[in-house]
This record gives structure tokens, sequence and C-alpha cells, in this order.
């Protein structure tokens, strides 16, 4: 038997246009189930957020990349793409525990996402005075941890406070110093369904302090879209996707840190 050279410069048949449509039509199938099963993961169990600005510090910074769990306490429209008008309510609904770090719609305007610690649980009284958080009359022990500059703004100082809850977990927030707006309030009665959110960057957060016009008002439970987990990676403010010549600015120390 003999073996046939190939013949390399003998042109090939080009392909059929039913052959070419085919492929195109296999190829846009497998993106569009790529992108269902994406988007559907996201929905479910994790989702990734940007923490755009300071208020979250010194825990979370400007550019920190978190990866939020979706079904910490179960899921409603927040917890869909575009916050669609599917009704109301949370479908296996948990409470979030005091101190939890959660992701939530905005009420205002629920196409933001904002990030804050639970303060006040249903129920709940709270009051600042002097910056301390009182709830239900009793104020959250603290410790005072030195000076630091603002991760953000290094050229301001603040005071690092450390502030405990009863079942052991803590946390440092910043205090700019007294007199600060949100240092002294009246009392919040957290109706039920709703949540008392502060960021830690005490003189440098909108939240439940302040009424929904300007800052979270009382967060309702159904616009909570998940707890947040772990930061993935960081990147230094003004870092983007389209700026290829930004992709290198990390912010070094801040990959796989979980959020406290």
């Amino acid at each position: 038997m003999t073996d046939h050279p190939s013949h390399p410069d003998l042109p090939r048949p080009a392909p059929s246009p039913s052959s070419w449509w085919r492929e195109s039509l296999e190829l846009g199938r497998t993106l569009v189930l790529a992108l269902l099963l994406a988007t559907a993961l996201q929905t479910v169990l994790f989702q990734p957020f940007t923490i755009p600005s300071s208020s979250m510090e010194p825990g979370l910074v400007t550019g920190d990349y978190i990866v939020v769990r979706k079904f910490a306490y179960g899921w409603s429209r927040a917890s869909l793409p575009f916050h669609p008008p599917v009704g109301a309510g949370r479908l296996f609904g948990r409470d979030p525990a005091r101190g939890d770090v959660v992701v939530f719609r905005l009420p205002r305007d629920p196409q933001q996402t904002w990030v804050k610690r639970v303060i006040g649980l249903p129920g709940d009284r709270i009051q600042v005075l002097g910056g301390l958080v009182f709830i239900n009359g009793r104020p959250l022990p603290q410790r005072a941890e030195g000076l630091a500059r603002d991760h953000d703004a290094p050229l301001r100082e603040v005071l690092q406070i450390r502030e405990a809850q009863p079942d052991g977990r803590t946390w440092v927030t910043y205090d700019g110093g007294s007199g600060q707006a949100g240092d002294d309030t009246g009392t919040y009665v957290v109706p039920a369904g709703h949540y008392f959110m502060m960021g830690d960057n005490r003189d440098n957060s909108l939240d439940s302090r302040w009424p929904r016009e300007l800052g979270v008002g009382l967060l309702p439970a159904e616009n909570i879209v998940g707890k947040a987990e772990m930061v993935v990676a960081s990147w230094k403010p003004g870092a983007a996707l389209w700026k290829p010549w930004t992709w290198l600015a990390l912010q070094p120390g801040r990959f796989l840190r979980s959020v406290r």
C-alpha cells in the first residue's frame, strides 16, 4: 500500500454558509447559557461589589472588591438584577445579627447599593450621645486604640475605637473628634421588619442617623442584598476596567481579607 503525500499548496474547500451559521448559533447559545449561569449564581449564591466610598473605614476602603453572600438572609427582589417589581417580603428570610456588615439597596433609590453595619434590630431603641452608641439604654463597650491616618484621606487624623458586642465580636471604628454631625441624636425605635445601619467611619457616613431623603433611614428587610464576607482584592481609587493602565494599581495587604 502506497502512502500519498499531502499537498499543502492545494486550495482547501471553503466552509459552507450553513456550516458557518451552525457554528455561530452554537457559539451564541454557549454565550447565552454562560450569561444565564453567571446571573443565576450572582442572584442566588454570591455577588461581587466594589466599595465606592470611605464610610466603612477602616474595615472596608474605597476600591475594595468584595464578595457578598446572597443566601445569608434569604432572597427578595433586592436580590434580583435591576430590582424588578415582583412583590414584597423575603423568601426563606433570616434576620441579620447585630454587627453584620450588610449590602443593601438604598430605600430612596434602589438602583444604588450601599454597605453599612447592622447596629439596631427590630424593637431596639438606638441613640448616639457624644459619639457613643446606646442600644436599649446600654452603651456599646468601647476601647480607644490610638490615633491613625484616614486611609482615603491621609491628612485627616482619626482616633481608632474598638466596639464590642456581647457575643464577643469586635470591630474598629473611626472617630474624627467631638461635636461632629451625628454624634448626638434623638432616640430611634426600630420597627418590625427594619434595621438601624451605621458606617464604621462614624463622622463620614450617611446612614440611619439621617432620614432616608439624605441618608438611609430605617432600612426595610426587603432591601437587603446579602452579607459582606470577604475582600477578594483591592485597587487604588481611580482604577477601572476600561483603564488598562490602572489594572496594576493594587492596594497591597487587602487581598483575601475576611469582613469583620
